[in-house]
């Protein structure tokens, strides 16, 4: 059991280090994980324009990058400190002083009723221990009539799981990661009920997935879905 812990521990320790080699190191896996982030930002355009946006685990900021419409804030949160500084080093100097950076866990959220009109959480809710309480801190903060943009991956559908093997499996143990029990730790939901409670919860929504439209998580690798925002309701 200690050895598991320190497993944990260190790689805990070493994420903001590794995190970008461990997923867009490789070409083919690059291209695959880019193309998530793609995915989630196809329907907004140049023109568009959210003039608050938060990004819940923002990690390295690397989906900053694939943001097309405009805006006036973008606040990247993180609940690792480390990460959000590589997120500064990799975006200083872009988009001037749109950029705020700040510590949050994806579940309690220190901002007011209505105080952002999109948030994008892409990778994340997987990793929640009790998604549906952070579903309602989203929509809390989001106002009516804003979006709810959300990227997960089709964990433990059968071609996540193969890519995972011959992927970011191989990168991570190469690098002394104990890749199979961090795993089981960071995705702690499966995809199917992740989705299941985006459709109970959000009647009004966009769902795509990828590589193919047929929407199932053992043929696919990525599921989003847009939610826009009813206050009118009870979540």
């Amino acid at each position: 059991m200690e050895n598991e812990d320190q497993a944990w521990l260190d790689y805990r320790a070493r994420f903001a280090g590794v995190y970008d080699e461990a997923n867009y190191a490789g070409s083919l896996q690059s291209a695959v994980m880019r193309a998530g982030h793609r995915l989630l930002e196809k329907p907004f355009k140049e023109s568009d324009h959210f003039a608050k946006v938060l990004e819940i685990g923002a990690g390295t900021g690397e989906h900053l990058g694939f943001v097309r419409h405009g805006f006036d804030q973008y606040v990247l949160t993180d609940p690792n400190e480390k990460t959000l500084e590589v997120a500064r080093r990799k975006l200083h100097g872009r988009f001037g002083e749109k950029l705020q950076y700040e510590t949050h866990s994806g579940e309690g959220l220190r901002y007011a009723n209505n105080s952002f009109d999109r948030l994008i959480a892409t990778h994340v809710l997987e990793h929640i221990y009790q998604p549906h309480l952070a579903l309602k801190e989203w929509r809390r903060v989001v106002r009516n009539g804003g979006v709810i943009s959300i990227l997960i991956p089709t964990d433990p559908g059968i071609a996540w799981r193969l890519g995972r093997h011959f992927g970011p499996r191989k990168n991570a143990i190469a690098q002394g990661i104990a890749y199979d029990y961090v795993m089981a730790r960071e995705h702690v939901n499966p995809c199917n009920n992740l989705v299941a409670m985006l459709r109970h919860y959000f009647p009004e929504r966009t769902e795509s997935w990828w590589p193919f439209a047929i929407p199932s998580i053992d043929l696919n690798l990525f599921f989003v879905c847009h939610v826009v925002v009813r206050k009118d309701g009870n979540l």
